[in-house]
């Protein structure tokens, strides 16, 4: 099955989806985003892009690091 990440879908929905997700966003920079309150609160409105733009956190370099994990990503 293909795994396909939208930077505009959800960190929750994307969690549920995909359970190494909150390790691969880990390895980016978001380090708060393992923790399962994180993901249950601020993770039901929190979109990669947004996230990315808070963190200031290259949205290229995400998009380089999905796709090095096997994701397809979309924009």
């Amino acid at each position: 099955m293909e795994k396909v990440l939208s930077l505009k879908e959800t960190v929750q929905s994307l969690t549920k989806k995909y359970p190494e997700f909150p390790e691969i966003m880990k390895e980016l920079g978001f380090e708060n985003i393992v923790d399962p309150k994180m993901i249950a609160t601020v993770g039901r409105f929190m979109t990669v892009e947004k996230g990315a733009t808070m963190k200031k956190i290259d949205l290229e370099q995400i998009k380089k690091t999905f796709e090095t994990h096997g994701f397809r990503v979309e924009e």
